[in-house]
């Protein structure tokens, strides 16, 4: 009797892509039967499950990924429950002899595939993982002492004197098929998982934002170094243009490599003296740093990074403050667009993030972790590392800290970098006659009507604030 042909299993999680994918790349080399399989797991001990936003943005990522695996001769598997549990059933039915998966970095992510390596191991299987979703793993850039980096600046540095991150691997012209008759894996139906919104279904805004999956990623990166990538050092900075990548959900669901953009720049700009290239490359280096942060400390979204903020007076906030925050109807219009644009689009503009996330935490001195779980659920590019790390350094706790006294004034930043009001019209329409003056105090017009008066003042928060900061230093002194 002929032994049962053997065969592979690419186990996709945050790399729905084919380009630059050296899971898949390994699979063809194998040239084995092939089963590539998305497991949404929201019960193995300590993953986190997805926001809403990200939910909505999953299902129609996978939706890509299956068109692109079906033309590339395979088909996507998908299977709901415990990854370890899934993983072993699925290579029993498959009679898998490898496993392969691309690395994650989260603590609850990597002991669950520490154990999927022990168990193929015991029953001889090979499960191999590979580098795709870092330039730079955070065990391969230390300190002199060995241990993680605390502040950006070095940590970049120490990154970019590394040697240049490896040249994207191509996407494959062709997969092995999956196995037939009892090797063929049953997979579930992706409408089956309910991860779009019903009643009420508020995903009209993001389907008008945003094209999930690898060809809506490698457009948005093409647009990019076609249009606003010469200029992002200002750009960036002004949320009433396209002045930014939006790559950061295509990065978060890993429908583009961090490789493919890197060397993408480098081709289109290939002389170190283009600056405003450089600063999104250091923003690229960001992204690596969050990471390197949960990678060492795994409960990022729940501890404060620096455990003296454990003695933080955080006040809550009324029910009336916090809904006011979360709907944009706090009376200040940067604060309010931003919170408006995360509702209809999914995302917001970075420099918008900083006041809204500001205002939250210091002018209401509100517990950073209640904002960090409102942009979890609304965010389209909320991920383990980036959330929580942005929050921390906003609220003055986390590594590489916002100093405590930088509390941003929404007045003073629309004016500087709206000026004109363009973003305010957008979102707040309500707004649209005020002029250009008026539109960023608009608490000054006596006949305005359908806009809410600020929930607090500006000069009391900010003096309540810094007199609670300054209580925890003296605190630490003490």
């Amino acid at each position: 009797m002929a032994s049962p042909v053997e065969t592979s299993i690419v186990w996709l999680r945050d790399d729905l892509r084919l380009d630059d994918n050296p899971a898949l790349s390994r699979a063809v080399e194998l040239g084995l039967p092939l089963t590539v399989v998305y497991i949404l797991d929201e019960e193995s001990d300590g993953i986190r499950p997805l926001g809403g936003a990200a939910r909505w943005w999953l299902h129609h990522s996978l939706t890509s990924l299956s068109a692109d695996l079906a033309k590339a001769g395979s088909a996507l598997t998908l299977r709901r429950g415990p990854a370890e549990r899934v993983i072993r059933k699925l290579a029993e039915e498959t009679g898998a002899r490898h496993i392969l998966w691309n690395r994650r970095y989260g603590g609850p992510e990597r002991a669950l595939d520490a154990e999927i390596k022990a168990w193929s191991a015991e029953n001889g299987l090979d499960a191999e993982s590979f580098q795709a979703n870092l330039l730079f793993e955070p065990w391969t850039i230390t300190t002199g002492s060995g241990g993680p980096y605390k502040v950006f600046t070095p940590f970049w540095r120490a990154c970019t004197a590394s040697g240049e991150p490896r040249a994207p691997l191509p996407a494959p012209s062709h997969l092995p098929s999956p196995g037939t008759g009892s090797r063929a894996a049953r997979s579930d139906t992706l409408a089956d998982w309910r991860l779009l919104p019903v009643s009420p279904d508020w995903s009209a805004g993001l389907a008008r934002t945003w094209e999930p999956g690898e060809a809506g990623a490698h457009h948005r990166l093409d647009d990019f170094l076609d249009g606003p990538a010469e200029e992002y050092g200002n750009g960036r900075d002004v949320p009433g243009v396209e002045g930014t990548s939006r790559l950061s959900p295509h990065l978060r669901f890993g429908e583009i490599s961090p490789f493919r953009v890197w060397h993408e720049i480098r081709l289109r700009f290939p002389r170190e003296e283009t600056p405003d290239v450089g600063i999104f490359r250091s923003e690229l280096g960001w992204r690596e740093f969050c990471w390197q942060l949960l990678y060492a400390n795994p409960q990022l979204a729940t501890r404060n990074y620096r455990p003296e903020f454990d003695r933080f007076e955080w006040q809550e906030p009324t029910p009336a403050e916090l809904k006011a925050w979360q709907q944009g109807r706090t009376g200040y219009p940067l604060v309010d667009a931003g919170m408006r644009q995360l509702w209809q689009t999914g995302w917001m503009h970075n420099r918008v993030r900083m006041a809204a996330a500001s205002f939250l935490v210091k002018n209401l001195l509100a517990d950073w972790r209640l904002g960090e779980a409102w942009f979890w659920d609304t965010l389209v590019d909320a991920d383990a590392a980036s959330n929580p790390a942005n929050w921390q350094w906003v609220a003055g706790s986390g590594a590489d800290a916002s100093p405590y006294f930088r509390i941003f004034n929404p007045v003073t930043q629309s004016k500087k970098f709206d000026a004109e009001g363009r973003y305010l019209r957008e979102f707040i329409p309500e707004l649209a006659p005020l002029n250009r003056k008026a539109i960023h105090e608009p608490w000054k017009q006596p006949d305005l009507e359908g806009y809410p008066a600020p929930v607090v003042g500006l000069p009391e928060s900010r003096e309540r604030a810094l007199a609670t900061y300054q209580k925890l230093k003296d605190q630490k002194q003490d």
